[in-house]
């Protein structure tokens, strides 16, 4: 295999893409994340003069979950006409993460949170660590699925289970999910399910990771 270090934009996320080679997803991180800590950086201090470490930490890591959410899905439809334009691309995607959160963050002052926020910008259980690879990736899937089957016991279970999964490991829609047999969930029925297991995640994992 190539030495991911002198591939090209393109090539490097084509690979991570194709082999999930941990090599690469670590290349792929050492390349990109300076440019997303930096973007992370600069949109938190438009909303506070001296940004917390563990934020932008936080943040460039929520960054990172967003690309490889649903199958990589936005790494996945990304079109490459040049290779500034993926840079443009990841800085786009990081302020809007920052916004999410700061949208968020009002809505919880103003209303307890739960009544403004959706699945659509719903932040994903996220780790503590400032960077990430597709070891660090899978570790988190295996925390994840090992609190959501702690659950087991409850009547719904399988469907939950099977909804949260659809949802963010196969990128099915809220509207799909709500018409496949047996799930007998309306579309605002499927997004309050995942947000109830969202915030019953970010309650048992954010914690443990500090």
């Amino acid at each position: 295999m190539d030495d991911p270090r002198k591939l090209s934009a393109q090539e490097l996320v084509q690979l991570c893409l194709d082999s999930q080679d941990e090599a690469s997803w670590t290349e792929f991180v050492r390349r990109f994340q300076p440019t997303i800590a930096g973007v992370v950086t600069k949109c938190v201090r438009a909303h506070m003069r001296q940004p917390k470490p563990d934020l932008i930490e936080d943040l460039t890591q929520e960054t990172f979950l967003k690309l490889v959410a649903n199958d990589f899905k936005a790494l996945r439809t990304f079109e490459f006409r040049h290779e500034r334009a993926f840079f443009g691309f990841l800085k786009v995607v990081a302020m809007r993460v920052v916004e999410d959160y700061y949208r968020k963050l009002n809505s919880d002052k103003n209303n307890n949170g739960r009544e403004e926020e959706d699945i659509d910008t719903a932040t994903f259980p996220v780790t503590t660590k400032p960077r990430i690879n597709a070891a660090d990736l899978s570790i988190l899937m295996r925390e994840i699925d090992q609190c959501l089957t702690e659950q087991s016991s409850e009547p719904n279970f399988t469907r939950d289970y099977t909804i949260f999964w659809l949802y963010y490991r196969q990128g099915v829609t809220a509207d799909a999910i709500s018409s496949l047999p047996g799930i007998g969930l309306g579309v605002k029925g499927v997004e309050s399910t995942l947000l109830r297991l969202i915030y019953m995640l970010r309650s048992r994992l954010k914690p443990s990771q500090k």
